[in-house]
């Protein structure tokens, strides 16, 4: 990856569309499954999406092979998607976007009353 790519995240616009098309021969359930888990991870993504990326390839990898196994997605996933997306980004504490940007404000505005107090 060069620095062209990076900027314009050209990089993750090719990666993104492999993972569709990938996914698009699934059977209809894990594509169903595939639409919920991007849904329940993003927002655990950075402002990039691009440390998503590994994490999505190894889910669709898991789907990939379960579908071939014959699996049901019910089996692979029970209904617990939501978890099962939380566990992957890092467990129930895994910050999302919104914590992020309340640690922000957070800082902000105790950085604006320190001035004014002090």
């Amino acid at each position: 990856m060069n620095l062209w790519e990076t900027m314009t995240g050209s990089d993750l616009t090719r990666e993104w569309k492999a993972f569709e098309a990938r996914a698009a021969v699934l059977p209809a359930d894990y594509q169903a499954a595939w639409e919920k888990i991007k849904l329940h991870l993003y927002p655990y993504s950075n402002f990039t999406g691009r440390n998503l990326m590994p994490i999505l390839d190894g889910v669709l990898g898991l789907l990939e092979e379960t579908a071939s196994d014959g699996q049901s997605i019910h089996e692979v996933l029970d209904d617990d998607i939501e978890g099962f997306c939380a566990a992957l980004a890092g467990g129930e504490g895994a910050r999302t976007h919104r914590d992020r940007w309340r640690e922000q404000l957070n800082r902000n505005v105790a950085r604006k009353l320190g001035r004014l107090g002090g």
